[in-house]
């Protein structure tokens, strides 16, 4: 099977999520609703980074280890 259709299926989850996080942050529940949200964010950028580099490594290992059972 063509690798290029699990890179794109991939990506589009990633860019998914990406879009996804950026618009719940900046929804006007969040931003109306907590007046301290956008305060101290130093410490919500680093758990929110951590977590996106968590899970792009488990799928990248997921994806190699799918491929390199799938010879």
């Amino acid at each position: 099977m063509n690798l290029t259709i699990y890179y794109a299926i991939f990506s589009m989850i990633l860019l998914f999520a990406l879009v996804a996080t950026f618009m719940i942050g900046i929804s006007r529940r969040n931003t109306e609703g907590d007046q301290t949200y956008f305060q101290r964010t130093g410490g919500k950028w680093v758990r929110l980074t951590s977590f996106y580099v968590i899970s792009i490594v488990a799928g990248l290992l997921a994806l190699f280890l799918y491929m390199h059972n799938m010879n």
